[in-house]
């Protein structure tokens, strides 16, 4: 990467950890503008648009990302967690589905199906997604916090308790680092 658009990227990222958007975004544009196909600065890009609450500038520069990296996971479960933050839940299965085409075992991209399912109201569906996470990460809490949820919105008591106790556990032993 180019000198002066490193010093912008981390310029920046400074400035958006101190919650100075407009000028994270000002520095990430002027790098763009040296590196214009640097995925890396696009993402970034996103990320902080993300932050600024502006999610369709956000979806705009990790298309962009995306379409620079396109087999980037990480870039591909942003943008879905972004258009489902927009309620564009239509991409965000979209996005969501091709990162797993990359990484079908992604525990994370399998809860964030899940949490998209929960929200339609399709518990079935949100159950099997949560228990996919669970079988690619056991240990992940979030995705059993879900899973009990949806079990209770099943009427599947015994499922939701054995949830409760395995969180109980995770907590226990100090894995609850997701």
């Amino acid at each position: 990467m180019d000198k002066e658009a490193v010093k912008l990227n981390e310029q920046a990222i400074e400035l958006s950890s101190r919650g100075n958007y407009k000028e994270a975004i000002a520095c990430f544009l002027g790098a763009i503008h040296i590196e214009k196909k640097n995925g890396l600065l696009w993402y970034n890009l996103g990320i902080t648009y993300r932050d600024s609450g502006d999610l369709q500038a956000a979806k705009n520069a990790l298309f962009q990302a995306h379409k620079l990296d396109s087999d980037n996971v990480e870039i591909l479960e942003t943008l879905s967690l972004v258009c489902y933050a927009a309620e564009d839940l239509q991409d965000a299965y979209v996005w969501a589905y091709e990162a797993l085409e990359i990484n079908p075992q992604n525990a994370y991209i399998w809860n964030n199906i899940g949490v998209y399912h929960f929200s339609e109201s399709d518990f079935s569906a949100a159950a099997t997604a949560f228990e996919k996470a669970l079988c690619i990460y056991p240990h992940y809490y979030d995705a059993l916090f879900n899973l009990k949820d949806t079990y209770l919105e099943l009427g599947n008591k015994v499922g939701a308790k054995e949830c409760e106790t395995k969180m109980r556990e995770i907590s226990k032993k100090g894995k609850y680092n997701v």
